[in-house]
């Protein structure tokens, strides 16, 4: 059995073979084929942070493989109201047939894994999002940008940024991060990720500089500047992330036929402007839908990996 906390726990092969599982059922739909992979199983989707693309896809995606979704939030359940997480991690695990988390501290999905006797699924917490980069990087292989990839993310050091870190140190492209002084990647997960690029090639550059790392870039991508559980932080975000909007100037930058990447919500006028936004809106609404084709892709093999 195999929990999907953080991409560092996967190999480049598993990360491919989730993401052309995803593609193979992704074709299937589109010709109006639905295969029932998961008919009878349950998944338990548990909401400490709300969602769209999060809730309807891993909804939808259970719909469309013959299972079923429990959407579960805090109101819901006992889970943050008295009872342990490994208690509620051995009920749910002991009536359903994997689980989704969406959460604050990732210590507290490892936690919940650590007592489950079912997948696990991080649906996103503080310190990673890979359900997001599967998305991602299916978006990437569609429109054939992975020949001599070279990605900018511009903007938080956040769960994102981390991501993308195991992304490119897992599968050896180019990663190049640009983060306003005082808002750089966790330095542990920076030095994770340079060890494991040791392996594949990987080059990781990081600096405070979003000309430099768009130059040239295949891919360019960002985030919002303020997550979940920062509103307070809003106003000294903008601030402080003063010329790191990825507007058609900073695009200018990057190669002629750069895509651009977005996990949204997105706030034009901030992190992105309107105007690139709706440029590249058809690769950045492909990359939404994505998640549902990705992440049922993932259950899928995470349900074969328990035989």
């Amino acid at each position: 059995m195999r929990h999907f906390l953080t991409l560092k726990d996967f190999s480049k092969e598993e990360i491919l073979e989730i993401i052309d599982l995803g593609l193979s059922i992704k074709k299937n739909l589109k010709n109006g084929i639905y295969n029932k992979e998961l008919e009878n199983k349950t998944l338990a989707m548990i909401f400490e942070k709300s969602s769209t693309r999060t809730r309807v896809s891993f909804e939808t995606g259970m719909f469309q493989l013959g299972g079923h979704a429990l959407f579960l939030s805090n109101r819901d359940i006992h889970l943050g109201r008295g009872e342990p997480v490994k208690d509620t991690a051995r009920v749910i695990s002991r009536m359903c047939d994997m689980v989704m988390i969406r959460t604050f501290e990732h210590s507290m999905i490892e936690e919940f894994a650590k007592y489950s006797k079912v997948p696990v699924v991080n649906g996103l917490t503080d310190s990673y999002h890979p359900v997001q980069l599967l998305a991602d990087y299916m978006t990437i292989l569609e429109y054939g940008m992975e020949k001599d990839l070279v990605v900018a993310y511009v903007g938080d050091g956040n769960n994102m940024t981390h991501s993308w870190l195991m992304l490119a140190a897992k599968l050896g492209f180019e990663l190049r991060i640009a983060t306003p002084k005082g808002y750089e990647v966790d330095s542990e997960v920076l030095k994770e990720a340079y060890e494991i690029a040791k392996e594949s090639g990987a080059v990781i550059k990081v600096s405070n500089d979003p000309k430099e790392a768009i130059t040239g870039a295949t891919v360019v991508t960002t985030d919002t500047w303020a997550s979940m559980g920062q509103e307070d932080e809003k106003e000294q975000r903008i601030k402080d992330f003063e010329g790191y909007i990825v507007d058609g100037l900073m695009m200018c930058l990057a190669k002629k036929d750069a895509i651009f990447l977005h996990c949204l919500p997105a706030y034009r006028g901030q992190e992105v402007s309107e105007e690139v936004l709706e440029e590249h809106s058809e690769v950045v609404f492909s990359e939404a839908e994505n998640r549902l084709h990705a992440q049922k892709g993932l259950m899928v093999w995470l349900d074969k990996q328990r035989g």
